[in-house]
């Protein structure tokens, strides 16, 4: 509770009605006795005190006639007078370098909380006063007030880190791939000293020399992570362009953790020389898959085209052991497989589809020819359930869906055709025949397209029957009677044979182990693709399942469970030695000749689990795999060949991959660890809440 003495209110109240009011000597000499009594009982005005929070960081001097106000951190002298404020003080606090533990938010929320504070006291007029007696007694007015609160927080003196700053703005540039020259832009430099004065801004080389400590740093964890896999690794090598031609290869590792979750780490990103040749970036793969000691676990590895790298699956068949004498090993990218064939779809149908362009051009170039159409379209009993539109040159599947929503328009297209001289770029019927029959083959490659990008991380099992679909319907367009529909299906069966015949084991047998699949699926499709062939190549199959059974069967500790093998007895790359793997051998052996029954042929015999749309192929191989100890390896490993190798983002795109600016611009060495850092760096903040998404906590010292 406050008193505040009004008097000093009244006799200013007073004073100005009166000067406005005509008075007689009476009334005069009232007022005159009436002030004097006020000025009387008013007490004397002290010295007001400096009630700033400044004034905590600044010592008032007086020399002679002039005041100064001293910092306290830099020893600094400003202007300390009463009629200079202390607007300038806090500007120099901003500024000042030595103040290295105060927080100038703190100046800021307490000026605004004194504007909080203040209590605003209602005038009282003159009429309020006449109703009191004619010799006022001075009133104590009092009123209720919050608490007085401290007008700074203490959040404790909080220590600044150069160099942990430094390294979370190279943390930051490579996880949301910003340009490393940033830290010279104007703009940033200002942003940053005011936020932090003490930062000391650093050059393009120095924190491009951070990057590639925290890439060095970043890269042992991932090769620790690689080389405690308890399965092998596939790789998959992606095709990377710039607009001056230059190319490039990135490396990317796929393999299925100790719990059964898909993953990817991308190894390299290489710039290659304009006048290399097949063998040298064999050569420079086979170099980067040693250097990562990934050799004697790979797999597979997955190439984007039908470019032939055999120098790799020679080298590797001579000097490192690949399973099923290495068919297993050569994958090529089915994304790509689907893009070409696309691409010949859209090539043969290149001057209809100009003709339907320009005709969607006509009928929107004037709202009175778009009604005519409108009015054609009813009279015609077009019932469309899209609209016409142009589509987007760089995205085939929008190609795709200008022509079917063409097609559907089509009974108007003949009318306006009728009744309108000026539209001359209109189909003949056999175009149109062409059209509907090619887009029902593109509509197939579209919705194959969509499966193999509903993931980022697809397992191998879902591709054999989306290609198995493919190849029904190219053998059906091949027996067309039109030679043009046949011409084009032959061109595209001979491209899709050559990648079948190179991976149709690789996309056969992870569909195998499909719980919900088996064999069946292989017999439901070999019988449509191969008719009387197929008894003979559904047996080879089998064959080829049970070859590489055989071999994880005979490998040394094989019939360990995962317990067994992170113990360190056995596994892969392991340098201790178990002198009783040859009996775990044994075991194995004459346990499956006692049962008469292995891992295969009791998964197979086996009924088919039931389709549902939430299954999880991996969940259930991490429950199975007690069960069936042998299998679960194998699954483990061919589940996680990248068939395809194109992100979502690039599936429908009708270019290829293509570095960023910033990127070009860059040297290879801090290219490779931008990219290979952004990838690494994305998959801390996992599983968190956003309020975890700091990489590195600030380090505060609590007082």
């Amino acid at each position: 509770m406050v008193l505040v003495d009004i008097s000093e209110l009244h006799a200013s109240t007073l004073h100005k009605h009166l000067k406005h009011t005509k008075t007689n000597p009476l009334q005069k000499g009232f007022h005159q006795v009436y002030t004097m009594e006020i000025q009387a009982e008013t007490p004397a005005k002290k010295p007001k005190r400096l009630t700033s929070v400044v004034w905590n960081h600044f010592e008032r001097v007086r020399k002679a006639d002039a005041c100064y106000a001293v910092c306290v951190h830099c020893q600094k002298k400003l202007s300390g007078s009463s009629n200079s404020g202390t607007t300038h003080l806090r500007n120099h606090l901003m500024r000042c370098l030595k103040r290295s533990n105060f927080d100038v938010s703190q100046i800021l929320a307490a000026k605004r909380k004194r504007k909080d504070d203040t209590v605003s006291i209602a005038n009282v007029n003159y009429e309020d006063i006449q109703r009191k007696e004619d010799n006022p007694i001075p009133i104590a007015y009092k009123f209720d007030q919050e608490p007085k609160m401290e007008e700074t927080v203490n959040l404790g003196s909080v220590k600044f880190d150069q160099e942990r700053s430094r390294f979370d703005l190279a943390r930051m540039i490579m996880l949301h791939d910003y340009p490393p020259t940033m830290v010279e832009h104007v703009g940033f430099k200002i942003f940053v000293k005011n936020l932090q004065p003490m930062f000391e801004v650093i050059t393009t080389s120095v924190i491009e020399s951070d990057c590639l400590t925290i890439y060095s740093k970043e890269r042992q964890k991932v090769f620790e992570i690689l080389r405690n896999l308890p399965g092998r690794i596939s790789v998959s090598a992606g095709m990377w362009w710039s607009p001056e031609n230059t190319e490039y290869v990135s490396l990317t590792a796929n393999y299925i953790d100790d719990q059964w979750k898909l993953q990817k780490k991308i190894l390299n990103f290489l710039t290659l020389e304009s006048s290399q040749t097949e063998d040298s970036l064999s050569d420079l793969i086979i170099k980067c898959l040693i250097d990562w000691e990934v050799d004697r676990k790979l797999f597979s590895l997955t190439l984007d085209d039908f470019s032939s790298y055999n120098h790799i699956k020679e080298w590797f068949s001579q000097n490192r052991p690949v399973l099923k004498n290495g068919e297993l090993f050569d994958i090529r990218c089915s994304s790509h497989l689907i893009k070409s064939l696309m691409k010949d779809t859209m090539e043969s149908l290149k001057p209809m589809t100009e003709k339907i362009r320009e005709s969607i051009r006509y009928v929107k170039s004037a709202m009175s020819i778009q009604e005519k159409f409108n009015e054609f379209g009813q009279q015609a009993s077009v019932n469309a359930s899209k609209s016409l539109f142009l589509d987007n040159s760089i995205r085939w599947n929008s190609t795709y869906f200008m022509l079917e929503s063409t097609i559907e328009h089509r009974g108007a297209f003949y009318l306006l055709q009728e009744h309108d001289q000026n539209y001359t770029m209109f189909l003949s019927d056999q175009e149109w025949n062409w059209v509907v029959s090619v887009t029902s083959l593109m509509k197939l490659l579209v919705e194959v397209t969509l499966v193999f990008s509903q993931s980022n991380y697809p397992t191998a099992n879902i591709y054999f029957p989306e290609i198995c679909d493919v190849h029904i319907q190219l053998i059906d367009y091949c027996k067309s009677a039109d030679d043009f529909i046949r011409s084009l299906a032959e061109k595209m069966k001979g491209k899709f044979n050559k990648y079948w015949g190179k991976c149709g084991s690789a996309l056969a047998i992870p569909a195998i182990l499909d719980p919900r699949f088996k064999m069946k699926l292989v017999e439901y499709y070999y019988k449509q693709i191969y008719d009387s062939d197929a008894p003979d190549r559904i047996r080879e199959v089998s064959e080829g399942v049970r070859e590489l059974f055989n071999e994880y069967s005979s490998e040394p500790g094989s019939g360990d469970t995962e317990s067994t093998q992170s113990n360190g007895l056995v596994g892969t790359g392991n340098v201790v030695r178990d002198r009783l793997r040859g009996f775990d051998k044994f075991l194995n052996e004459t346990g499956n000749q006692q049962s008469g029954v292995s891992d295969l042929d009791k998964y197979l015999e086996e009924p088919v689990f039931p389709r549902n749309h939430d299954f999880n192929i991996l969940n259930w191989w991490k429950v199975h795999t007690p069960r069936y100890p042998i299998l679960s390896m194998m699954a483990r490993d061919i589940l996680g060949i990248p068939v395809s190798t194109l992100t979502p983002e690039l599936a429908f795109h009708s270019g290829g991959r293509v570095v960023d600016h910033h990127l070009r611009m860059v040297d290879p060495d801090i290219r490779q660890a931008l990219i290979c850092g952004q990838d690494w760096l994305k998959m801390e903040p996992e599983d968190t809440n956003t309020s975890s998404l700091a990489v590195v906590p600030l380090a505060v010292e609590l007082t």
